[in-house]
């Protein structure tokens, strides 16, 4: 008991230094220490001066153009021209992009946004600053769903098939949205510590004995969505483009970096563009305030997650006896979590939503092993498979199991069959795979919660809760009520929304039949222990 109660205290403790660090560093990217000798005058050395305080006349233009660098006005295209351009005031505009063939055959396509003295062509203006953006990216197009009775010629299969062949290849797609922003405060940087994720979009210029940075231009990467891309047929001649503004102060600018960058090192480590875009939409979607409040829910998300797993592989490591455990719950329960992950895989969940998913359906497997006594003994290559035997009270909590089942079939089979043929008629799917877990996952997701049932059924029978995994419970409780805040945050199918909701009304019958039946020493713990079977110590002869 020490040794695991000193590992679950490292373990928090390391998660509370974790947190502590982790606000330490964000304090450092949101503050930056201004120039010490700025409040002695303009002529401050070492201190880097912004250009935008002499209020200069500013003009914003934006070029198209298929090549990666540009030296001169030939083979560009001006598509947006904002003249007397306000750097204070909000906007954002709508323009028609011509699509050249290049781009049309699966090539790329740029966007030049220069920042320059108005009156003056950027090429000309040696105070102008410009920054690159592709407007296009690769991605393997979404699977066509269709009706998979009804609705579908022998033309449009063949077409389907096609489609199908080539939906591993990925195709290029426009990126409907621009965002720009400049930084608008009057900060004075301190020459020998600038940041170094705001110094790669600095320009640097001498006026007089004075050093000054030009604005500072920055494309929100982030704003760049999945349901924002519009696939780039060969027909297509031209493409909307919003061009949209804002001001944007230092510190949320330098955040910005610090989040584009820990994206595209996502991205770098295999994730694809739909989970990118998950991560994405958690800093665009969301306040800054709300989204410290989801580090914070997230971070003990992990911890709960972790400590959920610890327990529940201990509870079920010791566990010798299935007295009060329904057997059928546990069958259940590996059933539902297998299917919910490949209904996840299949709807190309988020990575955040899919992998804990994934190391549940493993655990949920090995505990129907315990449930079952399986032993799996190896003769040459071919395995074979042993049950072990039951005693007398694990075969009367089997009788209650089964008994509760019998009742639960009569009204869980008639409604999962009539839903998955109502879907099968109405509800288009990509494949009859696509169908099937569909269809299971509804059932699990809709009627779910109807097979905890034969253990609140068992538990009622034995006027007992002793022999349940409360540790793990609680802090899958804590967890289930976490969910419900990520349910409005993180993408994900509405089905599984909604069963994050529904765990909440199942922990509260448990929580109730905890308080309805109290603890009592002579019934059998979780590890098929009582606290009366404990053998007494023998008396000291005199």
């Amino acid at each position: 008991m020490l040794s695991r109660s000193s590992f679950t205290s490292l373990v928090v403790g390391v998660f509370a230094v974790y947190v502590a660090h982790t606000c330490w560093v964000m304090y450092g990217i949101v503050y930056t220490r201004p120039c010490p000798a700025a409040a002695g005058g303009g002529g401050a050395a070492g201190c880097v001066w912004p250009y935008l305080a002499r209020r200069p006349k500013l003009q914003l233009s934006v070029y198209t153009t298929t090549r990666s660098n540009i030296g001169a006005e030939s083979n560009i295209d001006l598509v947006l021209n904002v003249e007397d351009f306000d750097i204070e005031s909000k906007f954002e505009r709508t323009v028609n992009v011509s699509v050249p063939k290049k781009t049309r055959n699966n090539g790329t396509l740029y966007a030049y946004i220069f920042l320059h003295h108005a009156g003056i062509l950027p090429w000309h203006d040696g105070k102008q600053v410009h920054i690159v953006s592709p407007l296009t990216t690769y991605m393997v197009p979404k699977p066509e769903e269709i009706n998979l009775l009804t609705g579908e010629s022998a033309t449009q299969q063949i077409e389907a098939e096609k489609q199908t062949n080539a939906l591993d290849e990925p195709v290029s797609h426009w990126r409907s949205r621009l965002t720009l922003n400049v930084m608008v405060e009057d900060f004075v940087f301190d020459g020998s510590s600038l940041p170094a994720d705001v110094h790669r979009y600095m320009k640097m210029v001498q006026l007089g004995k004075t050093v000054h940075y030009l604005p500072i231009l920055f494309i929100d990467q982030l704003s760049n969505r999945v349901k924002d891309l519009m696939v780039i047929n060969r027909s297509t001649t031209e493409l909307p483009l919003t061009v949209s503004y804002d001001k944007i102060s230092l510190g949320k600018l330098r955040f910005w970096i610090h989040m584009q960058d820990a994206v595209y090192s996502l991205q770098q480590f295999g994730f694809s563009e739909k989970d990118a875009d998950e991560v994405k939409g958690i800093f665009v979607d969301t306040n800054l305030y709300f989204l410290a409040l989801t580090f914070f829910v997230a971070a003990f998300h992990l911890l709960f997650d972790f400590l959920a797993f610890k327990n529940d592989i201990s509870f079920w490591k010791k566990k010798r006896s299935m007295i009060g455990m329904s057997t059928k719950a546990v069958l259940w329960r590996c059933f539902s979590t297998v299917v919910i992950f490949l209904f996840l895989l299949d709807e190309q969940t988020s990575l955040l939503v899919l992998i804990p998913a994934g190391i549940g359906a493993v655990i949920e497997l090995w505990k129907v092993k315990k449930a079952l006594k399986m032993t799996i003994k190896w003769q040459g290559l071919r395995p074979k498979i042993q049950f072990g035997t039951y005693s007398d009270s694990e075969k009367k909590t089997e009788e209650y199991d089964t008994q509760a089942m019998k009742y639960l079939s009569y009204l869980l089979y008639p409604l999962c069959i009539g839903g998955a043929g109502y879907s099968l008629l109405n509800v288009k799917y990509k494949s009859w795979y696509s169908w099937l877990i569909n269809s299971f996952v509804n059932g699990v997701y809709a009627f779910g919660f109807l097979f905890m049932l034969p253990q609140l059924f068992v538990n009622y029978k034995m006027k007992s809760v002793a022999h349940l995994p409360w540790k793990a419970f609680t802090y899958k409780a804590f967890n289930t009520f976490i969910d419900d805040i990520f349910a409005f945050i993180i993408t994900m199918p509405t089905s599984h929304r909604l069963a994050c909701f529904r765990d909440d009304v199942v922990f509260l019958v448990y929580l109730y039949q905890r308080w309805l039946y109290p603890v009592d020493k002579s019934r059998v713990n979780e590890y098929g222990e009582s606290y009366e079977e404990k053998p007494k110590k023998k008396a000291h002869r005199e």
